[in-house]
């Protein structure tokens, strides 16, 4: 999780209380380096409404997210990178690492199809820095035959 500066010192049940309501959105690639940064190069795959409250209890690590809807039909076609969590307002929570493997999020479909329901298995909170990513390949934009980029 890569939590929003103005939300740095909020504790995970505070979070889960800021996004009653709330929405979820799912992005392909080039996740920003930070949540205070706008997504500018990646597609939206799906969003995703919370339900109010936006959490029940957990178990096992795990948590138990509550959506209006679940699954929702995705209006793009590509591979989940991350998600961008808002408050009902459009106040930027929180990013997630969203995706199959070691993911906050996970889904039951590997990618998504224009039309196509996309539905969340999993929800975890890991702290910021546990992300499996790679620090050089936040905000990249990959280019074929050529490397990534680094971020100075």
């Amino acid at each position: 999780m890569n939590v929003a500066s103005e939300f740095a010192g909020s504790s995970i049940d505070d979070l889960k209380a800021l996004l009653d309501g709330g929405t979820l959105t799912v992005y392909s690639v080039a996740r920003p380096a930070t949540a205070d940064r706008p997504v500018d190069r990646s597609d939206v795959l799906v969003t995703f409404k919370f339900a109010s409250p936006a959490f029940g209890p957990g178990s096992d690590g795990a948590e138990t997210a509550k959506f209006a809807a679940n699954p929702v039909t995705a209006v793009s076609v590509g591979t989940p990178g991350f998600a961008r969590a808002c408050k009902v307002d459009g106040t930027v929570i929180a990013d997630f690492s969203a995706g199959p493997g070691h993911r906050e999020i996970k889904f039951a479909e590997v990618s998504c199809s224009q039309g196509a329901p996309v539905k969340i298995t999993a929800f975890a909170f890991i702290p910021e820095g546990g992300w499996p990513e790679r620090p050089d390949y936040y905000d990249s934009h990959p280019h074929p035959g050529f490397a990534m980029p680094m971020i100075p």
